[in-house]
């Protein structure tokens, strides 16, 4: 199980996110906007249902196939009872179901979700419903049997993207016998050369292919009486469920914090990515005003001060300035991973009005320091100093306009970082997780998932 210290850790960076952006002061002096309050409400309360979750322990696992494949069917194995409807018609399972397991061995709480066929949804509805219902889960059965078909392999390698743990479960052994794990897993790999997507060889070994019968067919039972008689009946033989269950129970008794904790902290970072991404959307046009008033007022502070020092440092506080007042303005914080790249963008700044003291020096053979000091009076001289004041103000204009701009991805970019960011948590939750782990297949796509 994951330690307490990082358990802790992801609990404490949902319940920062809730009070941050629940908090009408987030924005400073700027009154409440109703239609930013409108349009961020929705993943406010996505924030608060991943902490709930992660408070409650409730691990998800969500089956996924295409029909007739027996997803409920394993699901009902796995609890030992049929509260899910399966049959021989297609599509018996209409639309995501829910159930709750609650096996002795587990440490945590775990929710099975049945989904209906992937191939038996229109296109757009199908992506949309296994998108919502993958990003809730926390590993993923996905549920084959006889031979593995591209449009399978495709299925798997799109619910691969969702960066969950899965685990391949082919069902009806009892029909398929010759069926090994090594000739699924070689298939899988075959199917990959043919496919336009990576093959998932990456995150899927060996030890990720399960085989159960959890429906297995009636079979001709022969019995023979003392006296003689002879009497044939059908008996159904015991589902193989066992070596799927204890797969699930290791995994998350290993492993399940982990998988629960970076569930929650990955919901987190897309609401969070949400709310600013909107944020910044509906703060436009007074963003854009913002902008251009610190433009304005940095040009007239450098153009208008004769020290080249003392230009560099207006140049770099109103810079800073202007970032605050962005923050503010968002009600986005400003973090450390934040702070580096955009202090490397007012570093950069503060060289553009250097070249432009530069500039003008060599226009005017004089910097405009130089010129100040000598005499106000000769006409020349003033128009010189003037020039190069109009060259200054007009380049520290642009570097405040850029800083701003900037600023904008940035505080964008880098809402989900800082000491308890969802984006710092998980990568502190992957520095911890074991070598030999289901987790650890997935370590370099998430990590690449957060630059």
């Amino acid at each position: 199980m994951i330690s307490q210290t990082y358990f802790s850790r992801a609990r404490a960076s949902l319940q920062q996110a809730i009070s941050w952006y629940a908090s009408s002061s987030r924005h400073w002096n700027y009154p409440p906007n109703p239609e930013l309050q409108a349009v961020v409400r929705q993943d406010i309360q996505s924030l608060k249902i991943a902490l709930t979750k992660l408070e409650q322990k409730l691990i998800k696992i969500a089956a996924f196939g295409l029909v007739s494949r027996g997803k409920s069917a394993v699901l009902n194995a796995l609890i030992g009872e049929n509260i899910l409807e399966t049959g021989p018609v297609h599509g018996v399972t209409k639309w995501p179901k829910s159930i709750r397991w609650t096996p002795s061995s587990a440490k945590i709480q775990i929710e099975l979700t049945d989904t209906p066929g992937l191939d038996e949804i229109s296109g757009d509805e199908r992506s949309r419903m296994a998108k919502d219902v993958a990003q809730q889960a926390d590993l993923i059965l996905f549920v084959v049997a006889g031979d593995i078909t591209q449009t399978e392999y495709e299925a798997l390698s799109a619910l691969r993207q969702t960066q969950k743990p899965l685990l391949v479960v082919f069902n009806k052994v009892d029909l398929y016998p010759e069926q090994e794990r090594e000739k699924i897993y070689e298939q899988l790999q075959q199917l990959g050369t043919e496919s336009h997507h990576s093959s998932l060889k990456q995150i899927l070994s060996l030890e990720e292919i399960v085989m159960v019968a959890a429906d297995p067919q009636p079979i001709p039972v022969r019995v023979e009486y003392p006296d003689g008689k002879v009497v044939e009946h059908w008996e159904k033989p015991p589902c193989q469920i066992e070596a799927l269950r204890q797969k699930i129970l290791t995994i998350l008794n290993q492993e399940g914090g982990y998988l629960l904790a970076l569930n929650a902290l990955f919901q987190a970072k897309e609401a969070e990515n949400n709310i600013a991404c909107k944020t910044l959307e509906v703060r436009q046009i007074d963003a854009e005003e913002l902008i251009w008033n610190y433009a304005k007022y940095k040009a007239i502070a450098i153009a208008v001060n004769p020290l080249p020092l003392l230009d560099i440092l207006a140049g770099i506080f109103a810079d800073l300035t202007l970032i605050r007042a962005l923050a503010r303005l968002y009600g986005l914080p400003i973090t450390s991973h934040q702070a580096g790249k955009l202090w490397r963008t007012v570093i950069a700044s503060s060289g553009g009005i250097l070249l432009g003291e530069i500039g003008g020096s060599l226009l005017l053979s004089l910097s405009k320091g130089a010129v100040a000091a000598s005499s106000w009076l000769n006409p020349p001289q003033m128009a010189g100093y003037a020039s190069a004041a109009i060259f200054q103000g007009g380049i520290a204009a642009y570097t405040a306009y850029v800083i701003g701009k900037a600023a904008q991805i940035y505080l964008e970019e880098g809402c989900s970082w800082g000491p308890l960011g969802p984006s710092t948590v998980i990568e502190e939750i992957l520095r911890e997780i074991d070598a030999d782990s289901i987790t650890s297949r997935l370590k370099q796509e998430i990590s690449n998932s957060l630059l």
